[in-house]
């Protein structure tokens, strides 16, 4: 399933994000946008995660009702 796939590499994304903040925070840089840089991925990873996970629960809800209607 692709949004499977996109939600992976927002997370390896996302990851790297931090790391790179981790690093300027440790080498105190006065950088804000390395900060925000680690809510660009985020938000479609919250958002492809959210679907991900009311994927199993919308599933059986539709065969709840083909089994219903039969």
């Amino acid at each position: 399933m692709w949004i499977r796939q996109i939600h992976r590499w927002l997370s390896i994304a996302f990851t790297l994000a931090v790391i790179a903040n981790i690093v300027a925070m440790t080498m105190q840089l006065d950088a804000a946008w390395i900060g925000f840089l680690a809510l660009v991925p985020l938000i479609p990873l919250l958002a492809t995660g959210l679907y991900l996970f009311a994927l199993p629960y919308l599933g059986r809800r539709s065969g709840a009702h083909s089994e219903a209607r039969s």
